[in-house]
């Protein structure tokens, strides 16, 4: 009898912690797989994709403030993503939060020494970052897994757009971010006197894995180097998504961006990643 309440109670404390490890409400489990192709080099293969959590939305002001302290996005709103960011503010935020819940930072920066595989003559930083083998921080996907999340991991219906091939259903994009539609060419002009800006996390349709804004609203760093046939690895950092100012066209899953690493603009935002663990 009581071998059989040990055992009892043993099973009730493995389900009582099973339960405890709830999933994190702002992170979304995207289970591994074959990743869409990344890269406009055709001897580029596909990479093998583990499973990971990525932001459901992308990071707002509101998450951004209470880890830095200061908010540097042009449109102000705590639900608005927070934009104006580089690559190096998006890792700093990563380590810095990592730090504040707990987590054990997932880059390790080294401020003093210079990149020596960063060759971008526009970068004043060049940090040398590196990862942390075994942290479980928060981190920046990389282009291979945000391409996988956005176009709907396993469940993909292989829509144009992250959750559907109608860019009017997910995606807020230069015509359709400010008070009116705008129709024919884009003309910066009439985007200013349209205020056009960022919208809310989460108020488009989701995509197939119940993930917001992987198209449009605010362009989306990636931890990688940009590389083509024609530019050299060290020189860009890769964004994903598209924004409120850009055409329909760099919203689309399959585009490749490409900025400095360390730039800004005001429809730069980033989404961060975990390892499952």
């Amino acid at each position: 009898m009581r071998k059989k309440l040990v055992l009892l109670l043993m099973a009730a404390a493995v389900f009582s912690w099973g339960c405890s490890k709830k999933e994190p409400d702002h992170l979304v489990l995207v289970e591994g797989g074959t990743a869409i192709a990344v890269s406009t080099v055709a001897t580029r293969e596909a990479p093998a994709i583990e499973d990971f959590y990525i932001g459901k939305y992308e990071i707002t002001q509101e998450e951004w403030t209470k880890v830095m302290g200061s908010n540097p996005s042009a449109f102000k709103g705590r639900h608005l993503p927070v934009d104006s960011v580089s690559w190096y503010d998006s890792i700093e935020y990563c380590n810095r939060r990592s730090e504040k819940e707990g987590l054990i930072p997932y880059y390790k920066i080294e401020k003093q020494n210079p990149d020596p595989e960063n060759i971008c003559d526009h970068d004043d930083i060049r940090w040398t970052v590196t990862t942390v083998e075994g942290a479980n921080g928060y981190r920046l996907p990389t282009e291979a897994e945000w391409t996988y999340a956005a176009g709907g991991g396993s469940k993909s219906q292989k829509y144009i757009y992250s959750g559907s091939s109608d860019e009017e259903e997910t995606v807020w994009y230069w015509r359709n971010a400010g008070k009116e539609y705008l129709k024919g060419d884009w003309y910066w002009p009439d985007i200013e006197a349209n205020q056009n800006q960022t919208h809310p996390v989460g108020s488009k349709k989701a995509n197939e894995l119940g993930i917001f804004d992987m198209s449009g609203n605010v362009r989306e760093w990636c931890f990688d180097w940009y590389q083509d046939a024609a530019i050299p690895n060290g020189f860009y950092r890769v964004w994903k998504g598209g924004g409120w100012v850009g055409d329909v066209t760099s919203c689309r899953i399959s585009y490749r961006g490409k900025f400095e690493p360390n730039g800004i603009g005001a429809d730069m935002g980033l989404r961060v990643c975990r390892d499952r663990g």
